[in-house]
């Protein structure tokens, strides 16, 4: 018989203002997707990112097409790959498709996620950073305190050309010598401005930077071509890749990658760039989009794989539905899950 699917969309109100180089937001609408029954069932989270043009309404559109052309006669992976493959939809509706599948027969053979796609299981807690959005550089101390952001290890913040150096001056002042985790979101348009703004950086006292997240387009290759030698600090690429690379040419840019789920659109992707980016000397980094916990406990299955972790994007949240994953102290934790009783606090 075929497998039932369905899809669910869920607004979620943020608890501050998330602001990047290219947008700001309130809230986030996220989709989360169930395949089977019962106790035979499964589910996973879609992220819908802007930056690659996609939308709630353009991946329930995309779900709904998936239906009519036999999604749910797909009963084992290799035939759900070969079909989203075919199709090719969205990368966050192809991770959520994807997970929910692997959780579902994870579950019934009994074993968990890493051992069922026959990855070493996770052997202790994870530490995550936290992100301190774009704002006004007046308020980084009290949203510093209001957050209790001195739990966290690391602490990653988003800047821009125009308030780049006042916002992390303002977070040193806050949390001084704390390792600090820059991420441009492709904000700078060539490479020479954006060394004049990391020569400026040099003067914070305080300043520890673990890394520099894609502050230039993906579009850039030359640029981060010259940037690579040339930077303070490792460079982390990001929205250079997505669900595939030409990790040769990775590697000539950046120092590491910053491997989404959301953006790979599977475990099986996501396991296969962490491979690649290992194989070419780069660093590795798992990062997420503003998600519940569900999509947070399906990074955390694979977290051990990578040297940093950037999983903070439930705690954005103002009312986390599922409860699917403990922080204390900044280290993250997943808890238990029975899927058959799984059910959104919020909707």
């Amino acid at each position: 018989m075929p497998l039932p699917w369905t899809l669910a969309a869920h607004e979620l109100p943020l608890r501050y203002t998330w602001k990047l180089s290219r947008n700001a937001t309130d809230t986030k609408t996220n989709l989360v997707v169930r395949v089977g029954e019962g106790s035979s069932s499964g589910w996973g989270e879609a992220a819908p990112n802007v930056r690659y043009g996609e939308t709630p309404a353009g991946l329930m559109a995309e779900f709904e097409a998936l239906l009519q052309d036999g999604l749910g006669q797909c009963t084992r992976l290799p035939e759900l790959e070969e079909f989203l493959t075919k199709k090719a939809p969205s990368h966050a509706l192809r991770f959520a498709l994807e997970s929910a599948f692997v959780h579902r027969e994870a579950a019934l053979q009994g074993q968990s996620v890493s051992a069922w796609l026959g990855v070493p299981a996770p052997s202790r807690p994870v530490a995550t950073a936290f992100t301190l959005p774009i704002m006004e550089p007046g308020a980084v101390a009290a949203f510093v305190q209001e957050q209790r952001m001195s739990r966290f290890a690391q602490i990653k913040v988003k800047v821009n050309q125009e308030s780049g150096f006042d916002l992390l001056r303002a977070l040193t002042q806050a949390l001084p010598g704390r390792e600090i985790l820059i991420d441009g979101n492709e904000a700078w348009t060539d490479a020479d401005s954006l060394l004049q703004f990391l020569e400026q950086t040099q003067t914070l006292p305080g300043l520890r930077v673990r890394l520099l997240e894609q502050p230039l387009p993906a579009h850039c290759p030359d640029d981060y071509r010259y940037l690579r030698s040339r930077s303070h600090w490792p460079v982390f690429a990001d929205e250079s890749v997505t669900d595939t690379a030409d990790f040769a040419s990775i590697a000539q840019q950046f120092h590491g990658v910053n491997m989404k789920l959301m953006k790979a659109g599977g475990y099986l992707n996501g396991l296969r760039l962490l491979q690649k980016t290992r194989v070419h000397g780069l660093q590795t980094m798992l990062g997420c989009m503003v998600e519940t916990s569900l999509g947070i406990w399906s990074a955390l299955q694979i977290s051990h794989l990578a040297e940093v972790c950037d999983l903070d994007g439930f705690l954005i949240l103002r009312d986390e539905p599922f409860g699917l994953v403990r922080e204390a102290d900044g280290v993250l934790t997943p808890l238990p899950v029975c899927w058959k009783s799984l059910r959104p606090v919020v909707s």
